[in-house]
C-alpha cells in the first residue's frame, strides 16, 4: 500500500471534443483534509467519480487506500464513502431511523447502538427520534455525512458539502469534517467556496481548466504572491487573490466595487 491515502497521477477524462481532465496530479495525506477547489466546470467532480469508481479515466492512475480504482474498484468501494452534492436522506423516516437503516442494509451488528453513536458524534442525539423532514439544512447534510461513515471508511469524499446552505448550517458542515479528520478519517473535499478551502483543508490544490496549477499549503499558496502594502499595513495575499491570479479568472465582486 501506498504511504499517501490518494495518489493520482496524470489522470485524463473526455466526453467526445470537451477534453474535462488534461492530466490532473495530486496526493492526500492519510488523516488529512484535502481541498479540491475550482469554479463550476473545472472538473471537480468528474476527479470524485473517478477515485469512488463510478466512472473510468481515459488515461492515467489513480489509487485510493492503496487500491488501484481501475484494477481493484471492490476493495476501492469497500474503502470509502461519498458525499454528494446534496443530502441523501429519507425525510420521512427519524434520524436514527436513517441510520439504522444503513448499517443493516451494510449487515452490520448491532446497527442500533452505531446509529446512537453517530448521532452523540454529530450532535444530533436529542433530534435522532424527530423526522428528517423537521430537520434544518445543516441538521440534514451532518446525518448525510454520519450515515456515509457507518462501516468505518478510511477515505471520505465530500463533493461540495455546503452547497445550498446558510452561513451557519456552513459552520456546523466544517465542525463536523473537522472531527472526521480529527478521528483519523482521510476527507478530500471538492468547494467552489474559497473560504471554505481556507478554513478546512490541511492542502489545497486549485483544479482550473483541467489541470492542476498549484497544490500546496495554504502559507505556500500565499507566498506564491507578494504581499501587498497599503501606506505602513502590510497585508498578506488571501485565498482569493491566489486562485484569481492563478486561474486568471476576474474577481466580479471586488471590480463591481473599483468601477
Amino acid at each position: 500500500m501506498t504511504e499517501a491515502a490518494i495518489a493520482v497521477k496524470g489522470l485524463q477524462k473526455s466526453y467526445k471534443d470537451l477534453h474535462v481532465l488534461k492530466g490532473v496530479d495530486f496526493e492526500v495525506e492519510r488523516g488529512s483534509i484535502a481541498a479540491l477547489l475550482g469554479s463550476n466546470g473545472a472538473g471537480k467532480t468528474t476527479v470524485v467519480r473517478i477515485l469512488s469508481t463510478l466512472l473510468r479515466a481515459d488515461a492515467g492512475t489513480a489509487v485510493v487506500g492503496g487500491y488501484d480504482v481501475s484494477a481493484d474498484a471492490q476493495r476501492v468501494r469497500e474503502t470509502i464513502s461519498l458525499t454528494g452534492q446534496f443530502a441523501a436522506v429519507d425525510e420521512v423516516l427519524s434520524g436514527r431511523e436513517n441510520l439504522v437503516l444503513i448499517a443493516q442494509l451494510r449487515h452490520l451488528k448491532n446497527p442500533g447502538a452505531i446509529a446512537d453513536d453517530l448521532l452523540a458524534r454529530f450532535s444530533l442525539t436529542e433530534a435522532g427520534g424527530r423526522k428528517v423532514g423537521t430537520y434544518s439544512g445543516g441538521m440534514r447534510r451532518r446525518l448525510d455525512i454520519a450515515m456515509s461513515l457507518i462501516g468505518d471508511p478510511s477515505v471520505i469524499f465530500l463533493d461540495e458539502p455546503t452547497t445550498g446552505l446558510d452561513p451557519a448550517a456552513r459552520l456546523e458542515v466544517w465542525e463536523a469534517v473537522t472531527k472526521l479528520a480529527r478521528g483519523g478519517t482521510t476527507v478530500l473535499l471538492t468547494t467552489q467556496y474559497l473560504e471554505e478551502a481556507e478554513q478546512l483543508a490541511d492542502r489545497i490544490a486549485i483544479l482550473h481548466k483541467g489541470t492542476i496549477v498549484v497544490d500546496g499549503t495554504l502559507d505556500e499558496l500565499k507566498r506564491l504572491l507578494p504581499p501587498a502594502k497599503v501606506e505602513y499595513v502590510e497585508k498578506q495575499p488571501s485565498l482569493e487573490d491566489v486562485f484569481f491570479a492563478l486561474t486568471g479568472e476576474v474577481d466580479t465582486e471586488s471590480a463591481k466595487e473599483e468601477s
